[in-house]
C-alpha cells in the first residue's frame, strides 16, 4: 500500500472544510485584486491629471468643464477634444526643473530641456529645437490644474472605496480561515484521543505516557499554527504576489521577466530549509516529548525521589534533555537568522539595483517615454512584492515545525487499532473456558503455557502463585486486552473473539490492586457517566460495599470531590470506590485483581460480606495473595511460572501437600510470627 505523504493528510483534513476555506480563498483573491488596483490609479492620476498638463493645448472657441483662460484666450488640452471643436491655434506646456513654461507652438514633451534666457531649448531624438517660452505663475498654473481636480477626487474616492471594500473581504478571508483551522484542529484532536482509545493494551506499555500527551497537546498545537497562520500566510502571500506579478508585466514585461528571478530563489531556500530545518525539529519535536515523559515520571514519583535522595540525578537527566532541546533550537535559531531579513533585504537591494539600472540605463535618456506614473506604479509594487516575500520566509520555521508534528501526529493515527463494535449482546452466564492456552507478550517468551480450566457460571474461582506466575496474565486474557498466541477461550461456548473486545467486556467487572480514581466526585467515580447507572443504583453500591461509613462523615457526602488518583483518600477508601464501581454495574463476570492486598482487616471481612451475598448469579474471578480470603472458593487453581501445577478446593489442597499447602503454612506462620 503506498504511504500518504505528510502533506497529502495535512490537505485531506483540510478538505474536510472546503467549502468555509474556499470561500475564504475566494475573498483573499478579491481582496488582493481590490488592493492592487491602488498603484494603477496612482499611476492615472499622476500622468493624466497631475503631470498631464504637461503636453499640447489647442486654442478653442467655445468654454467647457476642460477649457482653461490664458492671455484672454480658451485653451483646451490635447486628449480632452472630442473632435467637434473649431481649433484655432495649438501651444504646449513644459516642465524643466520646478517651474512650467508656456510654448505658443507644437513641441515633444520628450527629450532634454533648458532654459537659456527667454529661450527654451529642447533636445528630442530628431531634432533640437529652440523658442520663446512664457514662465507660469503660480496662480496661473493652478488654473491649468482645475480641470483636472473633480478627476482627481474621483479616482481617490474610488480608491477609499475599494479599500474598504478590501478590508471587507480581508476580514472575511481571516476569519473563515482561522475558523475554519480551529475546527481542523479540534477534528484532529477528537479522532487523535479517539484513536489513542482503540490502541490496544500493548502500545501504551511501550510508550511513556508523557511522549502520548505531546503528541495530542504540544504536536497538535504546532499544526494548528500551521492552520492558522502559516497556511494563511503562504495562501495571502501566493495569491498577492501572483496579482503584483500580472500587474508588473502589464506595466513592463522586461522589467516583469527580471523580478521572476525571486521565484527561484525563493524555491531553492525553501527546499535547503526544509532539508536542514525539518532535521532539526525532528530532533525538537522528540526532545519535547521525551522531556514530557521525564517530567510525568519524575512528578508521579516525586516521593520516592525525595525519599531516596535522587533529586541531583532527576536534574542531571532532566539536563541532558534540555541541553540537545537547546542545542537544536540554536541550530534551528541560526538558519533562521540567515533568512528572515538577511535574505529578503539582500533581494530587495537586488532588485531595486536592477530596477535603476533598467530605467537609468534604458527609459531615462533623451529617447525615454516613461512617464513618472509608471515609475510610480513600478516602485510601489517592488515594495508590495517584498512584503509577502518576507511573511513567506518569516513563516518557513513555524512550517516544518508543524510539518515535523503532523508527521508524528499521523504516525500516531497510522498506529493499528482495534475494531470498534459497540453493539449490544446478551448478558452471558458466566462459563469460562480456558484451552489449552498459550500466552507470551514478547515472541518467545511464554508466560502462560498450555493453560486449561473450567469455571462454571456462579462460581467463585481463586488463582494463586508467587509473581510473576501468570495470575494477571489469564485476568488480560479473559479481558481481551490481549489475545492468545494458541488455545482458545471461551464464555458460555462463545470463543471470546467471535465478539469485540467491547463487547467481551461489556459483562465484566475488575477491581485492581491499585484502584484507579478520576477527578470528580465519589458518584460520579461510581457511575462513570453511564446514564445505565442511576444516582440511586450508585449509592447503593457503595452502601453494599460497606463505604457508607466513611462517605456519610465527609462534608458533601456523596458528593465529596475527589481529586486525582484520588490522592485525598485512603488505599482502603480508593479500593471501596473501585469495588463499587464494578458492582454497580452488575457484570456477569467479576475479577477481584488482588482487590484486598492493600486494605486493613475489618475493611476486608466487611468486603468478604458484602461478596457472599453479591457474587450470587455472577462468576467471580479472584487473584489473591491471602489464602485465607479465598478458602471458600469454589475453585482454587495453583500457577508456578506460567503452568497449572494444582487445582481443586482449598481442603483438597491442603491434603495433597504440595505447592498451595507450602504457601499456606508459610502465610500461616508469618501470621503467627507477627502476632507474637
Amino acid at each position: 500500500m503506498k504511504k500518504i505523504s505528510t502533506e497529502r493528510k495535512l490537505l485531506q483534513y483540510a478538505l474536510y472544510f472546503k467549502k468555509s476555506i474556499l470561500i475564504g480563498v475566494i475573498c483573499l483573491v478579491l481582496a488582493v485584486a481590490l488592493e492592487l488596483t491602488g498603484p494603477f490609479i496612482a499611476k492615472r492620476l499622476i500622468d493624466e491629471h497631475i503631470v498631464g498638463i504637461e503636453d499640447q493645448w489647442y486654442q478653442v472657441e467655445t468654454k467647457d468643464q476642460y477649457t482653461v483662460a490664458y492671455d484672454g484666450e480658451w485653451y483646451k488640452r490635447v486628449d480632452r477634444l472630442d473632435g467637434t471643436e473649431n481649433t484655432l491655434a495649438v501651444a504646449t506646456i513644459l516642465q524643466v526643473n520646478r517651474s512650467y513654461y508656456f510654448v505658443n507652438e507644437e513641441l515633444p514633451t520628450t527629450g532634454n530641456r533648458e532654459i537659456d534666457g527667454g529661450q527654451l531649448i529642447l533636445k528630442s531624438p530628431e531634432q533640437t529645437y529652440q523658442v520663446e517660452a512664457k514662465s507660469l505663475s503660480l496662480a496661473q498654473l493652478f488654473r491649468f490644474f482645475q480641470p483636472e481636480i473633480p478627476s482627481i477626487y474621483w479616482l481617490l474616492g474610488i480608491y477609499v472605496g475599494l479599500l474598504l471594500i478590501a478590508a471587507a473581504f480581508q476580514f472575511t478571508h481571516t476569519f473563515l480561515l482561522q475558523k475554519s483551522s480551529n475546527r481542523i484542529i479540534r477534528k484532529m484532536r477528537n479522532d487523535l484521543f479517539t484513536h489513542i482509545q482503540r490502541l490496544p493494551v500493548q502500545y501504551f506499555v511501550n510508550q511513556p505516557a508523557g511522549k502520548i500527551v505531546a503528541r495530542v497537546t504540544n504536536d497538535t498545537e504546532a499544526i494548528r499554527e500551521l492552520y492558522v497562520r502559516v497556511l494563511a500566510t503562504f495562501v495571502t502571500s501566493f495569491f498577492y504576489m501572483a496579482g503584483i506579478y500580472v500587474a508588473l508585466f502589464l506595466l513592463d514585461v522586461r522589467l516583469a521577466l527580471m523580478c521572476l528571478l525571486l521565484v527561484p530563489i525563493i524555491y531553492v531556500w525553501m527546499k535547503l530549509y526544509k532539508r536542514y530545518g525539518g532535521k532539526y525539529n525532528k530532533v525538537v519535536r522528540s526532545t519535547v516529548s521525551d522531556m514530557n515523559g521525564n517530567i510525568n515520571e519524575a512528578i508521579q514519583g516525586m516521593s520516592i525521589i525525595q525519599a531516596y535522595r535522587q533529586e541531583q540525578q532527576t536534574s542531571n537527566d532532566f539536563e541532558k534533555l534540555n541541553e540537545r532541546h537547546f542545542t537544536y533550537q540554536r541550530k534551528l535559531v541560526r538558519l533562521s537568522a540567515l533568512t528572515s531579513w538577511n535574505l529578503v533585504n539582500v533581494l530587495r537591494n537586488i532588485a531595486f539595483v536592477g530596477f535603476l539600472w533598467y530605467f537609468g540605463s534604458q527609459s531615462l535618456g533623451a529617447e525615454g517615454v516613461v512617464t513618472v506614473g509608471v515609475l510610480y506604479a513600478f516602485v510601489d509594487y517592488l515594495n508590495r512584492l517584498f512584503q509577502p516575500i518576507t511573511d513567506l520566509v518569516n513563516q518557513l520555521p513555524q512550517l516544518e515545525e508543524a510539518r515535523v508534528s503532523a508527521g508524528r501526529v499521523f504516525q500516531l493515527l497510522d498506529e493499528e487499532s482495534e475494531t470498534m463494535d459497540t453493539g449490544k449482546i446478551k448478558r452471558y452466564d458466566g462459563h469460562i473456558v480456558f484451552d489449552q492456552v498459550t500466552f507470551a507478550y514478547d515472541e518467545g517468551n511464554d508466560v502462560l503455557k498450555d493453560i486449561s480450566f473450567d469455571i462454571r457460571p456462579g462460581q467463585t474461582a481463586a488463582f494463586v502463585g508467587h509473581t510473576g506466575s501468570g495470575k494477571s496474565s489469564i485476568m488480560n486474557l479473559l479481558f481481551r486486552f490481549y489475545d492468545p498466541q494458541r488455545g482458545s477461550i471461551t464464555i458460555d461456548g462463545h470463543s471470546t473473539k467471535d465478539w469485540s473486545r467491547q463487547q467481551v467486556r461489556s459483562h465484566m467487572g475488575i477491581v485492581l490492586q491499585d484502584p484507579f480514581i478520576f477527578s470528580g466526585t465519589i458518584l460520579s467515580n461510581v457511575t462513570m457517566h453511564d446514564d445505565r447507572i442511576s444516582r440511586e443504583m450508585a449509592k447503593e453500591a457503595l452502601k453494599a460495599v460497606g463505604a457508607d461509613r466513611f462517605i456519610e462523615k465527609l462534608p458533601k457526602g456523596y458528593d465529596t470531590p475527589v481529586k486525582e488518583k484520588g490522592d485525598s483518600l485512603s488505599m482502603g477508601e480508593r479500593q471501596l470506590i473501585s469495588f463499587a464501581r464494578a458492582l454497580a454495574f452488575d457484570p456477569a463476570i467479576l475479577i477481584l485483581d488482588e482487590a484486598t492486598a492493600n486494605i486493613d482487616t475489618e475493611t476486608e471481612q466487611m468486603i468478604q460480606k458484602a461478596l457472599e451475598v453479591l457474587k450470587r448469579g455472577r462468576t467471580t474471578l479472584v487473584i489473591a495473595h491471602r489464602l485465607s480470603t479465598i478458602q471458600q472458593a469454589d475453585q482454587i487453581f495453583v500457577l508456578n511460572h506460567g503452568t497449572m501445577v494444582e487445582q481443586g478446593t482449598h481442603k483438597e489442597l491442603i491434603a495433597q501437600g504440595g505447592q498451595y499447602y507450602q504457601m499456606y503454612q508459610m502465610q500461616q506462620g508469618s501470621v503467627k510470627v507477627s502476632a507474637m
